[in-house]
């Protein structure tokens, strides 16, 4: 009767260690795609040379390149933006309105500026999810 008892014992814990394992490679796999995607986005904005300007609020004459800094830059866009077109957006300025372009192309740029934040909100949440799945699976492993 012990015999059979440490078989089942042995077989569900081989179970739960393949599954600890998984999840390991899987934490493995989400931080280094969140790093791949950190390091792509962080070029792509270096290569792009932009410098926040400096009325901004934050980070005024620096590079950008990361999250916080293309934020900055995204806002004092918008600023200028509005100060160019007496506080009116794209859609309020009429079509036949010299301005609306300078108000169509901030848009464009502060779109492309938040979409790198968004990436790097990804790429965070990529590799914290990594770590997280990598001490699961490092936990299922020593309970196994």
């Amino acid at each position: 009767m012990s015999d059979s008892h440490t078989d089942h014992h042995t077989r569900n814990t081989g179970g739960v260690r393949v599954v600890g394992l998984l999840s390991i490679l899987a934490g493995i796999v989400l931080i280094i795609a969140g790093a791949a995607t950190w390091y792509v986005v962080t070029d792509q904005l270096k290569a792009q040379d932009i410098t926040v300007a400096e009325d901004a609020k934050w980070f005024g004459g620096k590079q950008v390149n990361g999250p916080l800094d293309a934020y900055s830059e995204a806002q004092v866009i918008e600023k200028h933006a509005l100060e160019a077109t007496d506080g009116k957006t794209y859609a309020q300025l009429g079509q036949d309105d010299p301005v609306r372009e300078v108000a169509m192309n901030a848009s464009f740029l502060r779109a492309s500026l938040f979409t790198s934040v968004v990436a790097y909100g990804v790429a965070a949440f990529a590799m914290g999810m990594g770590v997280l799945w990598l001490l699961l699976g490092w936990s299922l492993r020593k309970l196994a």
